[in-house]
């Protein structure tokens, strides 16, 4: 395929942080919405919640040796590292940057390679200490085909997990103990059927992230990132059951 290289591609908007302490383990499992890996050559996606429920970040989490790495948005690591340190209290644990680069690929995996846990058409991962080639794949066009949120676009504070599909793409696991704004998202697991949320729709024309998708006279969703003829958007599923309007582009969800 176009833009893949054995030796991978870097992923300039990432940031890789390390975990390190006695207890890094113990304090990152009551934090986030899954299970933290303890197996060096294993990965696992999360997301770190408000009490209420709603989404702070989401990051993958990597055992090496001492350390536990976090794989998050560059945009988003100054604040995880700051919310981590709140946290911590008297445990025994340390946050800091490892300068290590982010790689990813499609092609067959080098043997340093995680494959994503999230979906295999996302390829593989692997953590270095020198960058890779530059960027070439088109990811828009795998996460809309996949409907993968990306932090940032789909996901917002406004944003539970939920609805972004976090269950489907292996990002929480309800069957763990208690962690920060488990209770709502347990609750909207067990209790009730999602009303709104993430889908691939189908678009005939072009609208800005963030343009309003309209039902009619009624508001229906919201549209984030569009590839060729599809595109990601959240919307309100009883809304959702005919032709919509997102400025000048027509949406319509098959589901």
């Amino acid at each position: 395929m176009t833009g893949q290289n054995m030796a991978g591609e870097t992923a300039p908007d990432r940031m890789v942080l390390g975990l390190t302490g006695t207890q890094r383990h113990a304090f990152l499992q009551g934090l986030v919405s899954n299970d933290v890996p303890q197996t060096e050559g294993s990965i696992a996606w999360t997301a770190l919640l408000t009490p209420q429920g709603k989404y702070l970040a989401d990051f993958f989490m990597i055992p090496r040796g001492d350390t536990i790495l976090l794989d998050v948005s560059a945009a988003q690591a100054p604040m995880l590292a700051q919310r981590l340190s709140m946290y911590k209290l008297r445990a025994d644990v340390a946050i800091a940057q490892t300068g290590l680069h982010v790689l990813r690929g499609l092609d067959a995996a080098p043997a340093d390679a995680l494959a994503d846990p999230r979906h295999p058409a996302l390829g593989w991962r692997a953590y270095r200490d020198q960058p890779g080639a530059a960027p070439a794949i088109d990811w828009d066009a795998i996460r809309v085909a996949q409907c993968i949120p990306e932090t940032g676009i789909e996901l917002t504070p406004e944003t539970f997990i939920l609805e972004a599909g976090f269950d489907r793409l292996h990002g929480v696991n309800f069957r763990k103990g208690c962690y920060v704004g488990q209770e709502v998202t347990a609750r909207m697991k067990h209790k009730t059927d999602l009303r709104k949320g993430l889908v691939t729709v189908r678009i005939d024309g072009q609208a800005p992230v963030g343009t309003v998708i309209m039902a009619g006279e009624k508001e229906a969703g919201t549209l984030f990132t569009q590839s060729g003829d599809h595109a990601i958007a959240y919307l309100r599923f009883d809304r959702a059951t005919g032709p919509m309007q997102a400025g000048n582009a027509k949406v319509v969800w098959d589901g």
